[in-house]
């Protein structure tokens, strides 16, 4: 087992998304259901920024600024900071944009979710540099954790509701193909949460934040636990890599559907001490 330190106020009430990039000077994550972006700077400060009623993913874009997935569709960021909604994907106020990634061409794949639990009505979106957005899966119902393999072959994804982690073949002219379970979380009372946000390091080992179970387990390319980072809350949210060097993993934590007086540092962020390297995050091509 690894244990974490708390590295920030618990200033957020559903954590998410952490990103770094060398753009931003930084790391980048959010307080979804706020939409606001959390900005850590090298110093420790941190900036918040709102965006939309909901903020689900952040990528940076190769001209600078950021692509982000908002409450109903996508925004674009530009380098001076002036942000754009583009039209809305659907209409129903019952589903919400949740995560995503950018994949090896350059183009955002954002997920979604019904806030009411419908099953099969949150397929990920994916938003192309023309601007155009097509949904790529089906029968998803919490669309969650997005990223590929160092070489870009396969992408790992998590729909929550399965309790599974699977694994695609990246197709760039069919879109993702192949769904097939990479890992399965056990379950029962004794179950250690629901796969949530998850990371891809550079050794293609799959980083996963287990909701509800207070930890992030590290599962080797063939799919072999390999590591378990104990938290000291219970809704670990998703994880990344960050520092000069990628060695230093960021998680973000949760403190939604608990109690006011439960769990005083959920809503966090944690860091761990150094292990494996991270890759640069995939940037937007758009």
């Amino acid at each position: 087992m690894v244990r974490t330190e708390q590295l920030t106020a618990p200033l957020a009430y559903h954590g998410e998304g952490p990103v770094r990039s060398e753009a931003w000077g930084g790391l980048r994550r959010l307080d979804m259901l706020a939409g606001d972006v959390l900005s850590l700077a090298p110093d420790g400060t941190v900036a918040r920024r709102h965006i939309d009623t909901v903020v689900a993913a952040v990528r940076p874009r190769r001209r600078g600024g950021a692509v982000i997935g908002v409450e109903r569709g996508f925004a674009l960021e530009d380098t001076d900071g002036t942000m754009t909604i583009l039209e809305p994907l659907w209409s129903d106020d019952r589903v919400r944009m949740n995560e995503g990634g950018c994949d090896p061409d350059g183009r955002f794949h954002c997920g979604s979710a019904a806030t009411d639990g419908r099953e099969g009505t949150g397929p990920p979106y994916r938003l192309d540099p023309d601007g155009s957005a097509t949904a790529v899966l089906d029968g998803v119902t919490v669309s969650n954790g997005l990223a590929w393999s160092p070489d870009g072959s396969r992408a790992h994804y998590a729909d929550t509701a399965t309790d599974r982690v699977d694994v695609l073949d990246h197709d760039r002219e069919g879109g993702p193909t192949g769904r097939r379970p990479f890992v399965v979380a056990p379950a029962g009372p004794d179950a250690p949460g629901r796969p949530d946000g998850l990371t891809v390091d550079a050794e293609g080992g799959v980083g996963v934040a287990l909701y509800d179970g207070g930890a992030v387990h590290r599962y080797a390319p063939d799919g072999t636990l390999d590591e378990v980072v104990e938290l000291p809350v219970t809704k670990a949210t998703a994880c990344t890599f960050g520092g000069p060097a990628l060695d230093r993993p960021f998680i973000t934590t949760s403190r939604e559907h608990l109690p006011p007086d439960a769990q005083p540092r959920a809503g966090a962020l944690f860091t761990r001490t150094p292990g494996v390297r991270g890759r640069a995050v995939r940037e937007f091509a758009g």
